[in-house]
């Protein structure tokens, strides 16, 4: 009698290698690297795309398309923000240069954690970033090969 494989279920850990791509291309990418390693419902991935996983089989390799905004939400306007200078001195290096497409990394409020912000327009004394997640408001195409499930 053959063995049946393991399901995805909420809690599970998982092996898995993923793409996750926008119209410009894969954003993340691990086919080429090391499988990453998660536990489902631990936000490590957005709602939409855990939701995708459920039920798969260990072994299972599939692809999905979700419409634009589901997997990230809407692009949302008051997620681009303002920061002067004199704070951004205060967070990071003082030599620091900013160009228009940089990702910076801020820490949370709590310290305990950091989110990233891409730099959209660049003045003497304010730097204008986008905290929006860069696939928000877009399809998003979700490739995964499910490797392992405890």
């Amino acid at each position: 009698m053959a063995a049946i494989a393991p399901r995805i279920e909420a809690g599970s850990f998982l092996t898995l290698h993923y793409r996750l791509a926008g119209p410009g291309g894969p954003i993340i990418d691990t086919f080429a690297d090391k499988p990453a390693t998660l536990t489902l419902g631990a936000g490590e991935l957005s709602p939409a795309l855990e939701q995708r996983l459920l039920g798969l089989e260990e072994g299972a390799r599939v692809t999905f398309t979700l419409p634009p905004g589901e997997a990230f939400g809407e692009r949302n306007g008051e997620m681009l923000q303002w920061v002067a200078r004199k704070l951004l001195l205060q967070l990071g290096d003082p030599d620091e240069k900013y160009a228009v497409g940089d990702v910076v990394q801020f820490p949370t409020p709590d310290g305990t954690g950091q989110y990233a912000g891409a730099v959209q327009q660049v003045k003497d004394d304010a730097v204008l970033f986008d905290f929006n997640h860069p696939l928000a408001g877009q399809p998003v195409t979700f490739e995964v090969h499910v490797i392992g499930v405890l």
